[in-house]
């Protein structure tokens, strides 16, 4: 299955162009489906999993030093050392190609932080795929893969994005045929929530399982070019209801609200606590965001970005507009 699935991706490029500063788009995905299907011996836990961008984005400025590493970033509880998954990323990718020049890293926000929304797992991805042009290392995204493996389960995901089967932990990434288009509303309850104390609640009554089907379903049909959401859950929504229940009766009011307005699927993402609405009409979703918003609910209109899209958003950022996105080797 992962060989008929798997995209053909983007190679080195033959001649990378050295700059001082770059300005980079770091998106956000949602999960149109998670499974959780075990502990793996290795301590993290076997997934299944759709991973989808969408046009939510971080907006990161890297711009070239002398030497060291910088980061800054204005929003209150981001932290800027190397705590921070964007030092880590800049700082195993100044060692392993053997970088004495340094780099400033502004980092705007945008992505909700600790939503289950990949902000922090993107902006590491944009931080690797812009230096790798700064430096002129010519890496590409298969050449930052086991970089970025090492780094979060999430970061391999956002070398490539669009709609895409994740398995193993989540970072063995198959991008599918069918790619979605529709509209999001996404919903940021302010409550964030910690993957791990989620996970754990999970695992108190996790067995293990191989068969989940409702994933397996939308990949056969994605290769027979079709898209249907029908069934797709979230193994670990239960669980984050559990962790924080205060928010229980929120997520209820804005499921129903989604539901009401025609969303094709209303789901947590990730481990929490943001929650989206699928629509297929950009009207249905701009009522639904417009009716959360009168009841003080914090709600985002975006859109899916195809795994074309995405790539064509990094090949203008990195000042390539005048090729061919589907040729541009980035």
């Amino acid at each position: 299955m992962g060989r008929a699935l798997m995209a053909r991706r983007p190679g080195r490029p033959s001649t990378p162009r050295l700059t001082a500063r770059i300005c980079v788009p770091a998106f956000a995905k949602i999960n149109l489906g998670l499974e959780v299907l075990g502990v793996r011996e290795d301590g993290y836990h076997e997934l299944r999993t759709l991973f989808q961008t969408i046009d939510l984005k971080d907006e990161i400025t890297l711009r070239a030093r002398p030497r060291g590493l910088r980061l800054v970033c204005r929003q209150a509880g981001v932290p800027v050392g190397s705590e921070n998954l964007v030092w880590r990323a800049a700082e195993e990718l100044q060692h392993r190609g053997r970088v004495r020049k340094g780099v400033e890293i502004r980092l705007d926000k945008r992505i909700p932080v600790a939503g289950g929304l990949g902000g922090g797992s993107s902006d590491a991805a944009a931080v690797l795929l812009g230096l790798d042009r700064l430096w002129g290392l010519g890496l590409g995204p298969e050449g930052l893969l086991p970089l970025a493996r090492g780094l979060g389960a999430d970061v391999p995901y956002f070398l490539f994005g669009g709609t895409a089967l994740g398995l193993a932990r989540g970072d063995e990434i198959y991008p599918l045929l069918a790619q979605v288009r529709a509209h999001v509303v996404v919903v940021d309850p302010r409550r964030p929530l910690a993957t791990a104390a989620v996970f754990a609640r999970l695992d108190a009554r996790l067995t293990p399982r191989q068969n989940g089907y409702t994933i397996q379903r939308f990949v056969a049909s994605s290769l027979r070019g079709e898209v249907s959401f029908r069934g797709l859950t979230n193994d670990l929504e239960t669980a984050a209801l559990e962790e924080a229940p205060d928010l229980e009766p929120r997520i209820g009011r804005v499921r129903a609200v989604l539901e009401r307005e025609g969303a094709v699927l209303a789901s947590l993402t990730g481990s929490g606590s943001a929650f989206f609405g699928l629509f297929e009409r950009r009207g249905n979703a701009a009522r639904a965001q417009r009716a959360l918003a009168s009841e003080g609910f914090t709600a985002h209109l975006a859109r899916t970005l195809t795994a074309q899209q995405y790539r064509r958003a990094w090949v203008e950022s990195l000042g390539e507009r005048g090729r061919s996105a589907g040729r541009t080797r980035w």
